[in-house]
């Protein structure tokens, strides 16, 4: 997979078959767009592109509101290893800011997804609307698109048990720690890649030890405190594993700085700091709470690692 950050470095695309949106979660309604284009290009000998925006609109366009608090399921990391895995030729991540959001959907169109990609096909979801107070939807695009010479096609809703998928429900359900309805959701296990490295403070004994997952984007979403079954990616191997979650703040505003993501990978005692670790959260097993003393806490942590071994395979 290509990335380009810069529109001005999009170089020789083929046929470009082109969709655009946030695509926060690489959810399972993303991906069926994603499976579109990709088909698509193939018949025509061409190359599949999506077109993504960083930071996310509601963070740059409502700060004060809606952006404040809106907490994203992927970092900007995340998304694009995920991007990576279904098959899409190139990803274009456009700089959002208020600049580019007073452009209007027939500039979008006309410089860049005409002038600049060359686009033979354009797919978008349904409902999807784009463009400067978001004028732009799929009969705009159809109209412009029989002037500008490239065809239109628009993907119906996808729905899982009977709910519309989407990125707010998926956090909704993230948040509750509702992980096996957010993996469904998603068609994939919810992400953490995270920086390893060891807090003083952190819980370490023969049978047991941790490391801390450092969280760089403030944005990030982390699922509530409690104990959480993972896989745990530490650069070739995978370990089935246990993190802890717990957020240290006495106030109701939440900051990363407060929140403590500590992992036990399973048959290893060796954690390369300053290193990148892959978390998959499987299931949440149970609240985070305070022991009387080690042979409790021992208990307890063979009881979790026992409904590890048996939950993931």
């Amino acid at each position: 997979m290509k990335i380009f950050h810069n529109l001005e470095d999009i170089r020789n695309i083929k046929k470009p078959v082109v969709t655009t949106g946030s695509f926060d979660g690489v959810h399972v309604g993303h991906k069926t767009i994603i499976r579109r284009i990709n088909t698509l290009a193939r018949q025509i000998g061409g190359e599949s592109v999506l077109v993504t925006f960083h930071p996310h609109p509601r963070k740059v366009l409502y700060p004060d509101t809606a952006g404040k608090n809106l907490l994203l399921i992927n970092s900007q990391e995340e998304k694009i290893e995920l991007l990576r895995k279904t098959g899409l030729d190139n990803l274009v991540i456009i700089n959002f800011t208020i600049e580019f959001s007073r452009l209007s959907s027939i500039d979008f169109i006309r410089n860049i997804l005409v002038g600049k990609l060359h686009a033979s096909i354009v797919v978008i979801g349904f409902n999807h609307h784009f463009g400067h107070n978001a004028e732009g939807d799929f009969n705009y695009l159809y109209e412009l698109g029989k002037y500008y010479n490239f065809k239109v096609e628009e993907i119906p809703e996808q729905d899982i048990h009977n709910e519309t998928v989407s990125s707010t429900l998926i956090r909704n359900a993230l948040l509750e720690g509702k992980i096996e309805r957010a993996t469904a959701y998603l068609d994939h296990h919810y992400m953490i890649i995270g920086k390893m490295f060891k807090m003083e403070e952190s819980l370490v004994f023969a049978d047991f030890p941790t490391i801390n997952i450092l969280i760089e984007e403030e944005c990030k979403l982390i699922p509530p405190d409690g104990v959480y079954a993972v896989s745990a990616q530490l650069k070739d191997a995978v370990y089935k594993g246990l993190v802890n979650i717990k957020n240290f703040s006495q106030k109701n505003e939440r900051s990363l700085k407060d929140i403590s993501v500590e992992l036990h990978a399973f048959g290893t005692d060796t954690y390369p700091t300053d290193e990148n670790v892959t978390l998959l959260f499987a299931k949440r097993i149970r609240d985070e709470r305070t022991f009387s003393g080690l042979e409790e806490l021992k208990k307890q942590l063979a009881s979790d690692k026992a409904i590890v071994e048996d939950l993931i395979y």
